[in-house]
């Protein structure tokens, strides 16, 4: 079973890779904002957690993160897996190579989308534009850029030393040119 962790700052192309990948591949795609709205649709132990935590504002807790995780992998565990926006943390990182030992599927493979800060800053402002996102401003895209560097890096560096690391060119080309290059990865995991 392949466990891919789809990497790369705000503006990296994730979500749009993500898509382009999922119509090649049978990935059972986890996104960690789009497990939070299905465990609280669902009515979930977890889902009722998560939505009374964010009902008050507040942000929900590496240990509810980690629980809904684990419920969909083991949910999905016939099938690869696609991660977006998580492991966050090298917290969460070891929590998630704890639930892939228990479920016996091998180990995690990040591949992160390599884009600079000068191009990310363009596609987010134009993405702003394009989708009326007032909040998306430069002070603000700035800040997610600082709070992603400070995350982060520790995370890379976590798998980097597992030799479980790969980083892509995601800034020249097309994003189907891009894709190309993430497929032919995804091939040889």
């Amino acid at each position: 079973m392949r466990n891919v962790i789809l990497f790369g700052a705000p503006g990296a192309g994730k979500g749009t890779q993500s898509a382009i990948i999922r119509e090649k591949f049978d990935f059972a795609y986890i996104s960690t904002g789009e497990i939070l709205r299905a465990e609280i649709k669902k009515g979930s132990e977890l889902g009722k957690q998560a939505e009374q935590i964010i009902n008050r504002g507040e942000l929900v807790s590496d240990e509810i993160i980690v629980g809904m995780i684990k419920s969909f992998i083991s949910e999905n565990n016939s099938k690869d897996l696609l991660l977006d926006g998580f492991p966050r943390t090298v917290k969460q990182a070891e929590a998630l190579d704890e639930i892939l030992k228990t479920l016996n599927r091998g180990e995690a493979k990040v591949v992160e989308l390599e884009v600079n800060k000068d191009v990310l800053m363009q596609r987010l402002l134009k993405r702003a534009e394009i989708e009326g996102r007032k909040d998306d401003n430069e002070t603000t895209i700035r800040e997610r850029f600082n709070q992603y560097d400070a995350k982060t890096a520790a995370v890379a560096d976590y798998y980097k030393k597992k030799n479980s690391y790969i980083s892509i060119d995601g800034e020249h080309g097309t994003p189907e040119e891009i894709s190309v290059k993430l497929i032919d990865i995804l091939k040889k995991l």
